[in-house]
């Protein structure tokens, strides 16, 4: 039987941090909207939690069924550990799915835009398809496509608009840099399990890349965001510094990927980089609040 810290373990909390650093920055970007909502940033942020919940078990689930993760190098799950029944797993990850839908709903409901309903159902199926059906995107390389649109434009994006009903350019490009790191926890994650995904069949984008590429493309993916959004103030102060001080602990970061780490120790690097992306987020807000 699961204990309370294999729950935890399989929601995957290393990776919560790209639920919740875009519903920030989207919420900095609404103050200089004049428009920014603590409520609504709260529903925000409970609809980004839970999908990303959601989406950590229905993975669990669904890798666990296919035998996917068997052989994985990382924290045994869940399904695939025998530690609680597919069932279980399911009616959980549902149950969040759910809990995102009912926030989501309430989000709605506020800022009257009842045509976003229907993002909030592509985001719910796009969470369930990664890993589940009979063609998952996950399986084929498109990860962080999905990423990149759902825990980038749509949560940054999105949380600006609910609450001033306008979405900026300045929202555009900070989700862009949001949601490449995210795309990066999912490449440190993906690495880790080339060997096993190779076995299983699961060609993911980190496989189609290979481990050399793969590492290459992680480093990228937390170099160019705060190159990108240095020219939002077009290098202003304050902005520049922040640049300097992001790219600075990158090489930090990377040092155990570029030098070939493996197995379990990539799993240091993945954390690190949800708390990357959660400092960027509280950075950028807090030069775009006290601008």
């Amino acid at each position: 039987m699961a204990s309370y810290s294999d729950w935890l373990e399989g929601a995957r909390i290393r990776t919560l941090p790209a639920a919740v650093a875009p519903v920030i920055a989207g919420a900095g970007v609404a103050v200089t909207e004049g428009a920014f909502s603590w409520t609504r940033t709260l529903l925000a942020a409970l609809v980004a939690l839970f999908l990303q919940i959601g989406v950590n078990f229905s993975n669990d689930y669904s890798d666990g069924v296919r035998g996917t993760d068997e052989h994985r190098s990382g924290p045994p799950r869940l399904t695939g550990g025998g530690k609680a029944t597919p069932s279980t797993v399911l009616a959980v990850a549902f149950g969040f799915f759910f809990a995102a839908a009912v926030a989501g709903l309430a989000l709605v409901a506020l800022c009257g835009q009842w045509w976003l309903l229907i993002c909030g159902v592509v985001a719910i199926l796009a969470a369930w398809f990664y890993t589940g059906g009979k063609n998952p995107y996950g399986y084929l390389g498109l990860g962080e496509i999905f990423v990149l649109v759902f825990f980038g434009y749509m949560a940054t994006v999105g949380t600006v608009y609910t609450q001033s009903g306008t979405a900026p350019l300045l929202a555009w490009v900070i989700a862009t840099a949001i949601g490449l790191i995210a795309c990066a926890l999912l490449m440190i994650n993906n690495i880790r399990d080339i060997p096993t995904d190779l076995q299983s069949g699961k060609r993911t984008l980190a496989v189609r890349l290979g481990d050399r590429v793969a590492r290459l493309s992680f480093v990228a993916m937390l170099v160019v965001p705060p190159v990108i959004t240095a020219f939002i103030g077009f290098f202003t102060y304050p902005l520049l510094i922040t640049t300097l001080l992001l790219l600075v602990v990158v090489p930090v970061m990377s040092r155990p990927v570029l030098v070939g780490a493996r197995g379990r120790a990539l799993i240091v690097v993945l954390r690190n980089t949800g708390f990357y992306e959660l400092a960027y987020a509280v950075l950028i807000t807090l030069l775009l609040v006290l601008s």
